[in-house]
């Protein structure tokens, strides 16, 4: 066998791992035959195992043979010539993929070993793991997208498994609300996504990241564009970035995703899911490239993110939702750095803090009972060190910065009045055109108890 047939060979292995897990956590309750604990633990480790082992090599043929490109391909799906569309379905291992897809299997595969303890008996045991399967096909799918359509399969994978994850506990009614929230900021998200899709395959017939940015492999390709194309398309791409990891103006959403279990607020908000955007904008990065004024939006979005998290992460009365604050603050300066031109630097940063975060949040309710134990022990409060803020700045600054962070930057009142509102108003109006046109081809008309009486807005639960 050659080298190359090797390498497809391990490719195919890391893409057919997690397909299979959910396809075994899928089906076994459909056919009658429903997994315990302990199976579903295993089926889900030896996958990832299987998955990692499979990068592994991959990784391991790459430094041995010098290949810095290394693609796997399923051919054209869809080809118009005549419209000049075509839908290939590609996935490539390089310097940027290879890193991350690493870094998504090593993460997935320590809070599924968390998960399987702190989930035990659990009624939703079950549940749990097959949205965790979906969410892991996603990010593997997302991670070695050769094409931006393949990297959008991926990338509507993860947030359907944020958003049913988040509705974990849907029997109270928090934890729904809060993910209908997330699942409309997402809309706005993939809605650009989708723009910016059809925006490249109009400048440039199709949606492969070779042909956009040329044939060098990443980070040295150059876009295909001309400044003013690479602005309109990569301030799409930004929009949808933004709605994926949190960043102003959509960080309202991202401690309120702490409603799920604590397994699935470390591997979405603290490891991989917020990064996501980050790693769009880095697959974009020629694109971003090309244009200064383009860079700098980069940059000011980053920067405003990150400022905006460090205030409101200061105020949080929860351990969660102060880690998601820190959280975005590193993904705002993550941001930044890819704006800034930096390739390397923010890929090893996402790393690093994808590692840091996970610990944390995984350690938090534990830590949380070590802080309790030492407060009674002691008889009171621990000490509190004096922060610069308390040396530098006035009592009315102080104060006027706290109650900033306190209404998180009335960004969530944003959100309600100009995204979720209007989302919902939208369906409603749907609902009630399709219930009218129903009573005119049945003869009917509803009765008053059939109604669906609307619900209360966004936001008055909170």
């Amino acid at each position: 066998m050659t080298i190359d047939s090797i390498s497809g060979v391990l490719g195919l292995g890391v893409l057919a791992s997690p397909a299979l897990l959910l396809a075994v956590l899928g089906l076994a309750p459909s056919v009658g035959r429903p997994m315990g604990e302990a199976a579903i633990a295993r089926w889900t480790a030896s996958c990832v195992v299987a998955g990692l082992l499979s990068a592994l090599g991959v990784l391991a043929l790459m430094l041995a043979t010098g290949q810095r490109h290394v693609p796997v391909e399923f051919g054209d799906w869809v080809a118009i010539p005549s419209e000049h569309f075509h839908f290939r379905l590609k996935f490539i291992f390089d310097r940027l993929s290879t890193p991350f897809l690493i870094l998504t299997l090593v993460m997935v595969g320590t809070i599924g070993a968390f998960a399987d303890r702190y989930l035990h008996r659990e009624p939703g045991y079950g549940r749990f793991f097959r949205s965790f399967a979906v969410f892991l096909l996603g990010m593997v799918v997302a991670s070695l997208a050769g094409t931006i359509e393949t990297l959008f399969l991926g990338w509507e994978l993860v947030g359907l498994s944020s958003a049913l994850l988040v509705a974990f506990f849907y029997e109270r009614a928090a934890p729904v609300i809060n993910a209908q929230r997330i699942w409309s900021v997402y809309r706005i998200s993939d809605a650009a996504f989708l723009l910016a899709a059809v925006a490249l395959h109009r400048v440039s017939g199709e949606g492969d990241f070779a042909t956009i940015t040329g044939t060098s492999p990443w980070p040295e390709g150059e876009a295909a564009l001309s400044p003013g194309q690479a602005l309109g398309v990569g301030l799409l791409l930004l929009v949808a970035a933004s709605g994926k990891s949190g960043l102003v103006p959509f960080s309202g959403w991202l401690p309120r995703a702490m409603e799920g279990p604590t397994p699935s607020s470390a591997v979405f908000y603290g490891a991989l899911s917020v990064h996501l955007g980050t790693f769009l904008l880095l697959r974009a990065s020629p694109i971003i490239d090309r244009s200064e004024t383009l860079g700098a939006a980069v940059v000011a979005v980053g920067l405003a993110s990150a400022v905006f998290a460090a205030i409101a992460g200061r105020v949080q009365a929860d351990a969660k939702s102060a880690l998601a604050f820190a959280s975005l603050t590193q993904v705002g300066i993550i941001t930044a750095e890819i704006g800034l031109g930096l390739r390397y630097i923010p890929l090893i940063h996402m790393i690093g803090h994808a590692c840091l975060r996970t610990l944390q949040l995984l350690r938090a309710p534990s830590l949380l009972h070590d802080y309790h134990q030492l407060e009674n022990a002691i008889g009171g409060h621990l000490p509190r060190g004096e922060g610069l803020a308390d040396r530098w700045l006035p009592e009315r600054a102080r104060r006027a910065i706290c109650r900033f962070g306190f209404e998180r930057g009335h960004l969530d009142a944003a959100i309600d009045r100009f995204v979720v509102g209007p989302f919902l108003k939208a369906f409603r109006w749907c609902d009630r055109m399709e219930r009218r046109w129903t009573d005119l081809l049945t003869g009917s008309g509803s009765r008053e108890s059939d109604r669906v009486p609307p619900s209360s807005p966004i936001g008055e639960e909170s």
